[in-house]
């Protein structure tokens, strides 16, 4: 293959193509430590790059696998000692904001941070949040439709792209970098390129939607006893907030007790008896009343019993503690690393779906450390599940326990972290045979040689 390496050389500037010891010198991901086999990692500078290298590739029938930021969790970034590595790096400018159409154009390679932090500068806000946001890209966001924090009001990347621009298997440009918020004239392209995670096309340029910033964000950490009060306090609290709640985040007691437990830095703000606690915000116009309404809201909640305890941050400092509870994840590495699941199913169904996953494991695993917490508001759960085995044979049984009890309540195996190559074998527990198979078939339109990240999401 070192021909196609040297045509790819004519292509890009000298350090535009690694290989050797520049390739194996890179982790295959933040979160994998292994190093990164390929052929040889390609750092375009430009779409008409990215299309020279893709039409080479096609015409070779040479596989190819786009990265961003290196952050997924289900390997749909993962590539092989056949593949070429393209990398979204050097695409890392912002090339425009528009104030006054609410619109940010940026290459696929800018950080989400990046983004986040230029909207404020402009007053603006671009409201989908996760916490790898100064790691993951926005081309890796959009390729596996990210969700985070504040779904619940503002939905998922793709509620958040107004348009953008991708490069098809064959080098072709598709250009739809639409800033208008309505435009039904035909089909909407860029939903091909949202969430199918590099298997049907590259995006290089994207158009976010941005927000006018809020003026008001009231946040407080609450105790819950019964799981029945957590999905009737959601109810009320988005009800008497007039719709401006923007975060609804729960943790189970035993992951709420491992992440306020030394060595852990913050002291509980909440004593850790409690089964649930619920992270919540608003997001608001008048700083002020906000505030009121904020704490009237809870006050009546706890006089009618649905909360046992509340704290609420009154300064940034306090925010960023309660945050800091949340996103504290690493502490269940405690008992070896875990295997994390992230599932989507109705809240009418939690309660019980939870409660069979623990039972199941503790038949299979009496000393399994399961922790759970999540994005409850739009139905997604997290789980990290450690039963001191780390082999692949307990990570299919443990799989098995969690996934196949969705199937019994059409809930999905992804919630917002894509399928990539971990989920693949339990694509068809959440979508019917007819589903697969119209994915396939704009698989094979789009991508006729199957070189664009090949084996994710599912086998051709």
């Amino acid at each position: 293959m070192s021909g196609i390496i040297e045509k790819l050389q004519t292509i890009l500037e000298i350090d535009g193509v690694l290989t050797g010891e520049d390739v194996g010198n890179r982790a295959a991901g933040i979160w994998n430590t292994d190093e990164t086999q390929a052929l040889a990692i390609v750092r375009p500078c430009n779409t008409g790059e990215v299309s020279a290298v893709l039409k080479l590739c096609f015409d070779n029938s040479q596989s190819i696998v786009a990265q961003g930021g290196r952050t997924s969790l289900t390997e749909s970034h993962i590539s092989t000692k056949q593949d070429i590595v393209l990398s979204l790096e050097r695409m890392n400018q912002i090339e425009e904001v528009d104030e006054e159409g609410k619109s940010m154009t940026v290459q696929a390679g800018v950080t989400l941070q990046r983004v986040q932090e230029e909207a404020e500068q402009k007053g603006l806000s671009f409201l989908v949040d996760l916490g790898a946001r100064g790691s993951c890209t926005i081309g890796g966001n959009v390729s596996t439709n990210a969700g985070g924090n504040r779904v619940v009001r503002y939905g998922m990347t793709r509620d958040n792209v107004l348009g953008l621009e991708a490069v098809l298997a064959d080098g072709t440009v598709i250009t739809s970098l639409n800033k208008m918020i309505k435009n039904n004239a035909g089909y909407d392209l860029k939903q091909l390129f949202i969430g199918t995670e590099g298997t049907l096309g590259v995006v290089t340029r994207v158009v976010l939607r941005l927000r006018e910033s809020a003026k008001s964000q009231n946040t407080a950490l609450l105790a819950i006893n019964e799981f029945q009060d957590v999905i009737s306090f959601l109810k009320f609290i988005d009800s008497e907030l007039g719709g401006s709640l923007s975060v609804y985040e729960v943790m189970w007691q035993d992951f709420y007790t491992i992440v306020t437990t030394e060595p852990a830095k913050p002291k509980p703000p909440l004593t850790q008896q409690y089964a649930y606690y619920v992270l919540v915000e608003s997001l608001g116009g008048e700083p002020e009343s906000d505030a009121e309404r904020f704490a009237a809201v809870l006050m009546k909640a706890f006089e009618d019993g649905l909360l046992q305890d509340v704290v609420v941050a009154k300064s940034q400092a306090k925010r960023n503690s309660l945050w800091g509870i949340r996103n504290d994840v690493e502490q269940v590495n405690r008992f070896g690393r875990p295997f994390i699941f992230d599932v989507s199913l109705q809240l009418k169904d939690m309660q019980d779906y939870v409660e069979t996953v623990k039972n199941s494991l503790n038949e299979t695993w009496p000393d399994n450390h399961c922790f759970v917490f999540g994005h409850l508001a739009d139905g997604n759960l997290h789980f990290n599940i450690s039963v001191a085995d780390d082999s692949a044979e307990a990570r299919r049984s443990v799989e098995s326990i969690v996934y196949e009890a969705l199937s019994e309540i059409n809930g999905s195996v992804s919630a917002e972290h894509g399928v990539g190559l971990e989920k693949k074998p339990y694509l068809s527990l959440c979508r019917g045979e007819a589903e697969i198979n119209l994915m396939k078939k704009m698989k094979l339109v789009l991508d006729p040689k199957n070189i664009l990240n090949p084996g994710k999401v599912f086998d051709l």
